[in-house]
């Protein structure tokens, strides 16, 4: 190593977070010569010996800028000639990349300070950002995070914001996204497609009374586009409904401040969920609802989502308007959320009244990020906007495998990109059978592919033939002459979970509880309700729900009352003399039941999403229909959580060959009469209780004292809560950073495939 210079690599959360001129600054302070630059792994500083270099890294540790993270420093011989008498920030460089792109991040104090001042000249500018805060993701083309790769390259500096720029003891040091009034964005109000648009004061005045007055707006963000209206005003919320065609899913609601967070909040709010809200991620964030919150925002659900201005916009309006207001997602009914001008002008015809728009592309979709908040701890719902395109670190004897690509489910869609420890995540892009769909999935796939500098081994997919992930995988695979590697469902949902605790590579197998809607079994019938023994490289089927026919095939799961008449036919004889049964006798059941007879599109499957829906068919919670997925289960968990009394005379027994008997907890259940909200509940119990006595006996009997647990239907509150009950003494892992439905699949199927592929060469290879 030469004794007069040495250089340091720092990889990790290192660009566009203002991580060299925080080196600057602190080199400055140090008093030391050399350089500092960027370069496709990261961040390079060179500096002249004599230096306390130990102590300057502990600093850069100490220190770190607020959106900046470091996972390495190494040390290294400098062979770049000659270091400046100085301390200098140079070009950044080129090179095979190995650093990690920033989310999105909420506005920061300093910058709504400055916002805020009349006497500071970005005073109400609504696309003012620094290093610390601003868009990341969403504007980039390509790496490096330089002005000219990102959607701000056709907004030139003026020579303010220049002299800013280059000044590395300036917060707007190299912050690609600055700009001001005049020399940045601008943004106007619209009230129909090709209308007169109003700026300045007057385009906040036109929303403002459109707002005030009942309307609906059309909001450009940073990530995309939502939909608002007063939250105080139950017509504009019911006219949001019907235009949008959304009768009863929740809506978010965007608040002021953390006054209202109180107000909307039953229990008592914590400094660490304030500090959740207020985060750079800022996201929604589910809270039980207090009275205050309109019938309207969630009706029958028990909880009501919220969160507070992420974005100099949403500020702005939040700040002129004083109210709450609804902010869904904009987007017709069935197309994916509008990402341009043109495209919100079009589609939210008919739905908005007025749109407030701006000349800022967005280049990556990225919508709001849904946690559901607990007191021991957060659970993640949608990972998407302020999380995205975070890398997170896998255990450390992951680091050998082979690069793969996973291309997720077809609902809730995300992809992966694994290479070795560290896995890529993409953000939330929903349901792959909508075609706009599947081209932001490719352009995002491509994009991550080509930032990152990723070349796959091989790509994995559902084991589902019928996926389009699946047939897109298989067709990319045949097309760049790799291997396509089928990975089934639930192994998947498991296998997540265990990457996402630091799970070893070679641990010996778990028990795991898988519970969802439906997913593609090894058997080629559809699981759903699985109790598995589960590694990383393979799992089998230890028993489970037992499997009831699904009547009218993907029907079932949009009408919960044939789910119902299934579960009735399978396990009650003479069901028709119940209470319960009153609805489907008003439906032609008797066709449905000689389908099921004769297996007529009446597919089985053991699923615990179709069996929630069949105890919301019995108390008359959308029997008839759902209008969005999961809206009969959510309504029956807010049910339940009503429940005074918590004792029942109802089980789900397990019989001498260790299966769920059915038959035992529908025949309790229906025999017993008591309040709905008891009921409810008793249903939940006797389900969590029958599952942790299937899960003890196999984990017994493989000695293993450790439980993995995933699938969508873990988000039920309730259910998680009482099987960490019945199985207090075992050791739980359910997924808390990352979704435990379908949007964290992808992880799962590239961890496997990995597993697999390593293996498979290493056989080859011997």
């Amino acid at each position: 190593m030469s004794q007069q210079s040495i250089l340091l690599r720092v990889k990790g959360k290192v660009q566009g977070v203002g991580f060299r001129p925080f080196v600057w600054q602190l080199a400055q302070r140090l008093k030391l010569q050399g350089e500092v630059s960027n370069d496709a792994q990261g961040v390079l500083i060179a500096l002249r010996l004599p230096a306390d270099v130990a102590y300057f890294c502990h600093l850069l540790r100490q220190e770190c800028p607020p959106l900046a993270r470091i996972d390495s420093i190494s040390e290294h011989e400098w062979t770049g000639g000659e270091l400046p008498d100085e301390f200098c920030i140079v070009e950044s460089g080129k090179g095979k990349m190995d650093t990690q792109i920033v989310p999105d991040a909420a506005t920061c104090p300093e910058c709504l300070r400055e916002m805020s001042d009349p006497n500071n000249r970005r005073f109400g500018y609504p696309f003012i950002n620094c290093t610390h805060c601003g868009p990341r993701f969403t504007i980039i083309h390509r790496m490096p995070y330089d002005r000219p790769f990102t959607a701000m390259a056709s907004f030139p500096l003026c020579p303010t914001c220049a002299q800013e720029y280059q000044n590395p003891a300036n917060r707007r040091f190299h912050a690609q996204p600055t700009a001001c009034a005049d020399c940045g964005p601008h943004l106007w109000c619209s009230n129909r497609a090709g209308g007169q648009p109003f700026t300045g004061q007057q385009a906040w005045k036109e929303l403002i009374d459109v707002l005030l007055n009942g309307g609906i707006a059309a909001i450009k963000g940073i990530g995309g586009f939502h939909l608002a209206c007063d939250a105080s005003n139950p017509q504009a919320i019911q006219l949001l409904r019907e235009r949008k065609r959304r009768p009863a899913k929740p809506l978010a609601v965007m608040l002021p401040n953390e006054h209202w967070v109180r107000a909307f909040c039953r229990d008592d709010i914590s400094a660490d969920l304030l500090s959740l809200l207020k985060s750079p991620a800022a996201p929604i964030v589910l809270l039980p609802k207090s009275s205050l919150v309109l019938d309207g925002i969630a009706p029958g659900l028990d909880e009501v989502g919220v969160m507070l201005p992420s974005n100099p916009v949403h500020h702005l309006l939040l700040q002129k308007i004083g109210r709450p207001l609804v902010m869904t997602s904009g987007n017709a009914n069935g197309l994916p959320p509008a990402l341009s001008n043109q495209q919100a002008l079009h589609e939210l015809t008919g739905i908005a009244d007025i749109w407030l728009l701006h000349n800022r592309d967005i280049v990556q979709r990225a919508d709001d990020s849904v946690i559901r908040w607990h007191t021991n701890g957060s659970e993640m719902l949608r990972r998407s906007r302020g999380f995205v395109p975070d890398s997170f670190d896998l255990p450390e004897d992951f680091r050998h495998l082979p690069s793969i690509a996973a291309v997720g489910g077809d609902l809730k869609n995300t992809f992966c990109l694994l290479k070795g420890n560290r896995a890529v995540l993409s953000q939330h892009l929903g349901d792959l059978s909508d075609e706009r769909v599947q081209q932001q999935f490719t352009q995002t796939w491509e994009l991550l592919h080509q930032i990152y500098q990723f070349v796959p081994e091989a790509l994995a997919c559902d084991l589902h033939p019928a996926y389009a992930s699946t047939q897109l995988a298989q067709r990319w695979a045949e097309k760049a002459a790799l291997t396509c590697l089928p990975i089934q469902h639930h192994h998947a949902h498991l296998v997540a979970c265990m990457a996402e605790h630091n799970i070893a590579l070679d641990t010996p197998p778990l028990v795991g509880l898988a519970l969802d809607g439906i997913g593609y079994g090894t058997d080629d019938s559809l699981w759903g309700g699985e109790c598995l023994r589960v590694d990383y490289r393979q799992m089998q089927r230890l028993g489970g729900l037992p499997a009831v026919a699904l009547p009218g095939g993907d029907l079932a799961a949009r009408q919960p009352w044939r789910n119902l008449l299934a579960q009735l036919l399978r396990f009650v004889p003479h069901w028709q003399q119940y209470p319960e049964a009153q609805f489907i006798l008003s439906q032609p059941w008797q066709i449905l039941q000689r389908a099921v007879e004769r297996n007529l599109n009446s597919p089985l499957a053991s699923s615990t999403g179709r069996l929630f829906d069949a105890g919301a068919a019995a108390l008359n919670i959308c029997a008839e229909a759902i209008s969005f997925e999961g809206e009969a289960a959510c309504r029956l968990e807010a049910l339940a959580q009503q429940a005074q009394s918590k004792n029942a005379p109802v089980s789900l027994p397990l019989d001498e060959q260790h299966n769920l008997d059915m038959a035992v907890f529908w025949q309790q259940w229906l025999s017993w009469q008591a309040p709905p909200e008891e009921r409810a509940y008793a249903f939940h119990a006797a389900l969590a209780q029958g599952l942790a006595d299937l899960v003890r006996v196999h984990a017994e009997a493989e000695n293993c004292r450790t439980i993995v647990m995933s699938g969508g239907v873990l988000h039920n509150r309730l259910l998680r809560q009482l099987l960490h009950q019945n199985l207090a003494d075992f050791t739980l892992l359910l997924p808390q950073k990352l979704p435990a439905g379908d949007g964290a699949l992808a992880l799962g199927q590239a961890v496997i495939a990995a597993v697999q592929l390593s293996d498979a060469r290493t056989i080859a290879k011997t």
